[in-house]
């Protein structure tokens, strides 16, 4: 596996293959575990190249503190990557890919404002501002996202059509722990007992998958989910909502099954965790 730091180096090992080769870009923010691998080993069945980057990005945290606390294991990374076969990893520093702090603002309207944009205040002009950044660096031919943030698929799938970038999108089935809990580099920061008990936001999330599909009523899975979480002494739901996938507007009563998905937001131990699940999944 060759591992680039600067956008020359990778830009002038890319150039050359470009015209025959198609290029998979599965971009990480480092702290990898088996959810990343699943997007490399998508890409490798559909890529002829493989490109991960590792860059925590600094645009797209509104809360200083967690971005100081993400964890960063970048020599492990790199271990993990070439095991899975990886071809090239993108590592860059801060500077490299904002020489100056960055101005530009990405703003891809109302699927921003709704849950995680409500509750992280431009997190995702961050995201849509870095991933343009890498979609103009390595120009994949396709580019892999996992499910768990769901609605960070959404957003750039808009980002991709507004400013037509000639990528195509593939999301990933989450990857989970045996309890349930959505694989995560947070939760590196959780002790062995917060792990059990936030295996919560999983069940809460099957059980209104249930409830839905034997057309319960929204307002009673609401009521189902508080209940679970009135259970948890140190869990604290911050959201459940059920949404359609192409607003990520809550929903008052299911429409469309195919369009529709239960998120959550929750924090324990002072890490926020969040997860989905898609209805007729």
């Amino acid at each position: 596996m060759k591992v680039f730091k600067t956008i020359h180096q990778l830009r002038e090992h890319l150039s050359p293959l470009r015209s025959q080769t198609k290029i998979g870009l599965v971009p990480t923010m480092g702290a990898l575990h088996q959810g990343h691998i699943s997007l490399v080993e998508e890409s490798k069945k559909k890529s002829q190249l493989t490109v991960a980057s590792i860059f925590v990005n600094p645009t797209q945290f509104n809360n200083p503190e967690d971005l100081k606390k993400y964890p960063k294991t970048l020599e492990s990374d790199l271990a993990k990557l070439s095991e899975a076969g990886c071809d090239i990893a993108f590592v860059p520093d801060d500077p490299e890919i904002y020489p100056t702090k960055p101005e530009i603002k990405i703003d891809l309207g109302p699927i921003t404002t709704e849950l995680e944009g409500k509750f992280r205040p431009g997190h995702f002009n961050g995201v849509g501002l870095v991933v343009s950044k890498l979609f103009h660096i390595v120009q994949p031919n396709l580019a892999f996202f996992g499910q768990k943030d769901l609605q960070q698929f959404y957003v750039i799938k808009k980002l991709v059509t507004e400013l037509n970038f000639p990528v195509e999108l593939h999301m990933v089935t989450t990857q989970r722990e045996a309890n349930g809990l959505a694989m995560s580099s947070r939760n590196m920061r959780l002790s062995a007992d917060e792990i059990k008990e936030a295996s919560i936001l999983y069940k809460a999330l099957k059980t209104s998958q249930n409830m839905l599909l034997a057309q319960g009523d929204i307002e009673e899975v609401k009521a189902q989910v508080q209940e679970l979480f009135s259970q948890s002494e140190r869990l604290e739901l911050e959201y459940f909502e059920v949404i359609d996938t192409s607003s990520f507007k809550p929903l008052l009563k299911v429409k469309d099954s195919r369009k529709t998905a239960m998120c959550i937001a929750a924090e324990i131990g002072g890490v926020r965790l969040i997860d989905n699940l898609l209805l007729n999944s």
